[in-house]
């Protein structure tokens, strides 16, 4: 949820979520949400690739191959709007903090999935907001992406201090298992006084986790390329600015809005 590149008065949906009515609604943003995966430590699945690609650094210069040599790496591929890496993201700033000092590189590699995700801008917003202080690898051009091959946000991978990827996750969940992971990367790689227990973390606003046992709504898209589910009357009108009312009900999985908005491809922007 981002404001306009331009600096003007307009916002996309968030800064005025309150004129945003929806009932039963899962908003999602976008993101590709991943089944768990619970592999065990691997010998090794190959060398962590180069980061190169990156087009630009928040946090931090840029890491090389051989700055972070000997250190165990958690690179962790994520795109700002996605409610799957919210959710993830008290337990990976929860984890740098509490291993940076004992061999621990945290790399956050953010792949943009719509086009205001490319705003560095938009970017260092949210990493500010999310409180999120270990270093942050710009992939614009899907480079790095590309790379690991990967193919979810969130997604972690594990590598230990020769550089070989050790363990990956894709998805939210399993949080006691990649910590249990680190620790025992961290311990192999001689860190002497590594605390056994597990962080806790206190997840507020969207950084809870879903009720998966009673979870009835898929991800929503608001702009109107791949929108669904909208019921205000007349339904969404393509880059035109129009006055918009909520129905008298809604249904599950519905969505409307009030007051005077416009349709883009990738958002709905208040006039």
């Amino acid at each position: 949820m981002a404001t306009d590149s331009t600096g003007n008065r307009r916002h996309f949906l968030g800064a005025a979520a309150a004129a945003l009515v929806a009932a039963g609604v899962g908003v999602g943003f976008g993101c590709a949400k991943a089944q768990s995966s619970t592999p065990q430590l691997q010998g090794s699945e190959g060398n962590m690739p180069s980061l190169s690609g990156a087009t630009d650094w928040l946090n931090s210069a840029p890491f090389t191959a051989v700055d972070l040599r000997g250190k165990v790496v958690l690179v962790q591929f994520w795109t700002f709007t996605c409610i799957n890496w919210l959710r993830t993201v008290p337990y990976v700033r929860a984890w740098a903090e509490k291993y940076q000092d004992h061999g621990l590189v945290v790399i956050g590699v953010h792949t943009p999935e719509f086009g205001f995700e490319r705003n560095v801008d938009n970017v260092r917003r949210a990493v500010q907001a999310m409180r999120v202080h270990y270093p942050i690898a710009i992939d614009n051009n899907s480079a790095v992406w590309d790379a690991f091959a990967n193919q979810f946000w969130p997604a972690l991978y594990f590598t230990d201090p020769n550089g070989r990827i050790r363990h990956h996750h894709f998805g939210e969940g399993d949080y006691e298992e990649s910590e249990r992971v680190l620790q025992q990367l961290l311990n192999d790689a001689g860190a002497t006084d590594t605390s056994s227990e597990l962080v806790s973390v206190d997840s507020s606003g969207a950084e809870v986790a879903a009720d998966w046992g009673d979870l009835e709504s898929t991800e929503t898209y608001l702009g109107f390329g791949r929108t669904s589910g909208f019921a205000s009357s007349g339904g969404a009108l393509r880059n035109n600015t129009h006055l918009y009312a909520a129905p008298a009900q809604l249904t599950l999985n519905q969505w409307a809005l009030t007051g005077k908005w416009r349709f883009e491809r990738e958002a709905v922007v208040l006039d």
